[in-house]
């Protein structure tokens, strides 16, 4: 599409939904024109004179204006949709490459490309949710440049790295370095390096644990507290007694919510799980009202997120979607980890899996978790009950 018509058909559709009266419209227009960094943007790309396309918009520097224009684009369907998460990839690796020696481009480049992107972009298009986000991969991307950069210190080559020399790399870095079995496992596979064992990353127990009548305290604010935000009340409730992820929870669309017989499910997992009545009121609400971007909106069908971002047709960034809860008094990680440990400690673990869309090990590590938990907390109770019959005989 030319500039000027995709800046003119970018600001009709952003404008004319919202703005009924055309008053408002032409002066809405006329601020945003004059005001706002993204507009200003879009006309710095109309005075190029080429035509309007994502390439266009990868050759600026990545930043938010740069995100924000493209994403209205594509929500006003001047632009089409990508998978923008890893599409955004090869722009950053150019950036990331530049400077570096030859002989580490010429192994990441094919690595990132037909190996980190093919079956990333493969899991995306088969599942509801993307397999793998693009911080996962730039985190691969990087451990694999940091043993390079490591091997060339050394005066080594990739071909000539040994177990003990892979070991003494991994002692000195930490939990990240272990993504590196990727990378070693791809250059094994076309010879390019021996065949090495990375160890599993050493399994971690949660750090923080919420107090079971913290827990209890804080969902009852969620679902009583009419003072705090809906989408915070909603989002905590569902943490605090689903154990869902806060990266899950964001991306809940309307579709997620299920009603049967008078009754709200949430479907998350293989099987819906049901909602409690008073959660499922919160979830009606955030579903018949969301919050709308109130200068991008659109005529055309696009997802119906429960938890919309500033982004227009986007749901809430992952950083600032936990850093509300917190603002609110709910931190998810803790959070999440005591409602886990309530929940295994009544359903099975392959129950659990289902409903949650956990995997099957996870569910049982928790399961353990718990039991461990449990175990301690009945045996601390039988010597604070043998304590008090010992006091009591003593006093009879």
């Amino acid at each position: 599409m030319p500039m000027d018509a995709a800046l003119a058909a970018c600001c009709a559709r952003a404008w004319s939904s919202t703005w009924p009266d055309q008053t408002a419209v032409s002066r809405g227009v006329l601020h945003w024109l004059q005001r706002s960094p993204n507009a200003r943007l879009l006309g710095e790309l109309a005075a190029t004179g080429r035509t309007l396309s994502h390439d266009l918009l990868d050759e600026l520097p990545p930043g938010r204006y740069e995100h924000y224009v493209r994403q209205t684009l594509v929500h006003t369907g001047v632009l089409p949709e990508r998978h923008e998460d890893l599409d955004r990839i090869p722009v950053w690796l150019d950036r990331l490459l530049a400077g570096r020696p030859a002989r580490h481009t010429t192994l990441i480049r094919p690595y990132v490309h037909w190996f980190l992107l093919k079956r990333a972009r493969r899991r995306a298009a088969h599942r509801a949710r993307p397999a793998m986000s693009g911080s996962f991969l730039r985190t691969r991307i990087r451990t694999a440049l940091e043993l390079l950069s490591w091997l060339d210190e050394h005066n080594l080559t990739i071909s000539a790295l040994t177990q003990e020399h892979l070991d003494h790399w991994l002692a000195g870095g930490n939990t990240r370095h272990y993504t590196i079995r990727y990378f070693l496992g791809w250059a094994a596979s076309r010879g390019i390096a021996p065949k090495l064992t990375v160890p599993a990353i050493p399994r971690q127990q949660p750090a923080r644990i919420l107090e079971e009548d913290e827990r209890w305290r804080q969902l009852r604010r969620c679902l009583t507290d009419t003072s705090a935000p809906l989408d915070v009340r909603a989002a905590g409730a569902m943490v605090l007694l689903f154990g869902l992820p806060t990266a899950r929870i964001r991306i809940l669309r309307a579709e997620h919510l299920l009603e049967r017989d008078g009754e709200m499910l949430l479907d998350v997992g293989t099987s819906p799980m049901l909602v409690p009545p008073k959660l499922a009121v919160l979830l009606r609400q955030l579903a018949q009202s969301p919050v709308q971007q109130p200068r991008i909106a659109t005529s055309r069908p696009g997802p119906r997120w429960l938890f919309p971002g500033l982004l227009p047709g986007r749901p809430a960034g992952p950083s600032g979607f936990s850093r509300k809860l917190l603002e609110h008094g709910i931190d998810s990680r803790p959070a999440r980890n005591a409602a886990l440990i309530a929940l295994v400690e009544d359903i099975p673990p392959p129950v659990l899996s289902d409903l949650l869309g956990l995997h099957i090990n996870t569910a049982v590590r928790w399961a353990e978790i718990a039991k461990r938990d449990w175990t301690h907390y009945l045996a601390a109770r039988d010597d604070d009950l043998g304590k008090r019959t010992v006091r009591a005989g003593g006093r009879g």
